[in-house]
């Protein structure tokens, strides 16, 4: 099997699906209450848990990681920054070799079980991180209140503590001035959308993540069924504003164009303006205009061209004006693969 963020789907506007459920273990304070011996012993418990289960699960300790294996996991959205710039000592994962499976441990929380998938795929998803919940639970006696459900250390996901996302492309809303408007709609209807790596960063490429907000006095199901709504309604959006957009067909086509000729023959490149660039191809490939890339050859690049995973794939660690002219070869032979 191949990782899932190299996967096509037939979809176009919606780039991913993530599930994270968190854990907490009954009778070990939570993170920011106990010491490096209580990590230790909560990082030995998932290990003997996830042992001898069918996921294939590989636990790995931040500490024993250099920054650029650190960031990549980061820029593929299998960690969170703030898990990879702050919980050295304590940090650890347990991930597959598909990388559709990431536990965080002893990040916010105790456990966090993380599930991932290209496109829209919500119930499937969720179905897999219940089955690992559940199958964790054998061997682990979650924190829990008869009254408040599953507890956690912030209390805003106390309850299910399910955190559904999906990531959107939204180009058009962004180039018809329209994308504020829908932020504000989305938030008015009690979810969240935040920029590409979650709470407290910027979407850069036009892509957003929408999730929920309410954990609490609501089920699993009916959290994936209100995100499903609210996402079909952003997408509903977005096509509307394609469909303003192909009215002047030749400016578009002609700033898809220019973004395509750039990337293709530029000698070094930015990791700023790639994002924008592959931004523009995304939505030249969804509307029929860009034929010479393929999507999966975009998901490439989409990975291989941000700063660590660049140099875990040159095996080699490169400063910026570097990384810039190897973002640019690395272009060329994905495109020409």
């Amino acid at each position: 099997m191949s990782n899932w963020y190299f996967e096509t789907t037939n979809e176009d506007t919606v780039v991913s699906t993530r599930i994270r459920i968190a854990r907490n273990i009954s009778g070990i304070p939570f993170i920011n209450k106990m010491n490096n011996e209580q990590a230790k012993q909560i990082i030995k418990i998932v290990e003997d848990a996830t042992k001898n289960t069918n996921y294939g699960l590989k636990v790995m300790f931040l500490k024993d990681m250099d920054d650029i294996t650190k960031l990549a996991l980061v820029e593929k959205h299998l960690i969170s920054p703030e898990f990879a710039l702050n919980k050295n000592e304590i940090g650890a994962i347990a991930i597959n070799a598909e990388e559709n499976i990431c536990i965080m441990i002893n990040e916010e929380d105790h456990i966090r079980i993380q599930t991932f998938s290209a496109g829209l795929n919500l119930e499937n998803s969720l179905a897999l991180a219940i089955e690992i919940e559940e199958t964790l639970s054998k061997n682990i006696n979650y924190a829990y209140d008869e009254k408040y459900g599953f507890l956690t250390s912030c209390p805003t996901n106390v309850g299910t503590a399910l955190r559904a996302s999906i990531m959107v492309h939204l180009p058009a809303l962004t180039k018809t001035k329209n994308i504020v408007k829908v932020l504000n709609v989305v938030n008015g209807f009690g979810m969240n959308i935040r920029g590409i790596y979650g709470e407290g960063t910027n979407s850069k490429g036009d892509i957003y993540q929408i999730s929920n907000k309410q954990t609490l006095g609501i089920t699993e199901e009916e959290t994936i069924k209100n995100l499903k709504a609210i996402t079909d309604r952003v997408i509903e959006q977005e096509k509307m504003a394609r469909k303003i957009l192909t009215k002047n067909s030749i400016e578009l086509e002609d700033e898809i164009c220019r973004a395509y000729g750039i990337i293709t023959n530029c000698k070094k490149i930015s990791s700023e303006e790639c994002i924008m660039l592959l931004s523009e191809i995304r939505l030249g490939i969804e509307l029929g205009i860009i034929k010479q890339i393929t999507q999966a050859n975009l998901n490439k690049l989409e990975i291989y061209t941000k700063p660590a995973n660049l140099q875990k794939l040159a095996g080699q660690t490169l400063e910026g004006y570097e990384r810039d002219i190897k973002r640019a070869e690395i272009i060329k032979n994905i495109i020409n693969s």
